[in-house]
């Protein structure tokens, strides 16, 4: 028996002894790079997946006057002085106020200026416009 546990502690040391060997400056100076790199490119993703998750889920207002014509309710928007003609939840909306609604912009397939706005809801009505 105990030649036993002789032979397997020279077999645990010529194994140890053959299988071991020095790490090299080359192979770590390539393995810092491969995670350095990787770190990198882990935190640039994790930034633009949360920039994007952000910029969608942002919620889109626009604050003018809502003035009636004669295709419907328009508002002119206060920062970029375009015109939105309304679309979506309109009930609440009264020509004459000054409006802050929230929605999205949608795409004209006419060749029309006039861009359309569909109301999601009203977040706050001001009250009359004032020239």
């Amino acid at each position: 028996m105990r030649d036993k546990h002789f032979w397997r502690g020279i077999l645990i040391v010529v194994l140890t002894v053959a299988l071991a060997r020095p790490a090299r400056a080359s192979e770590a100076e390539t393995v810092l790079i491969v995670v350095a790199v990787a770190t990198a490119v882990a935190a640039i993703a994790t930034v633009a997946i949360v920039s994007i998750v952000q910029h969608r889920h942002k919620k889109i207002v626009i604050t003018g006057c809502v003035s009636s014509g004669e295709n419907g309710m328009t508002l002119t928007d206060e920062e970029d002085r375009r015109s939105y003609s309304l679309s979506g939840e309109t009930a609440g909306v009264k020509p004459g106020d000054r409006m802050k609604l929230q929605g999205k912009r949608l795409k004209r397939k006419r060749s029309n200026k006039t861009q359309v706005w569909e109301t999601a809801k009203i977040v706050e009505d001001f009250g009359v416009c004032r020239p």
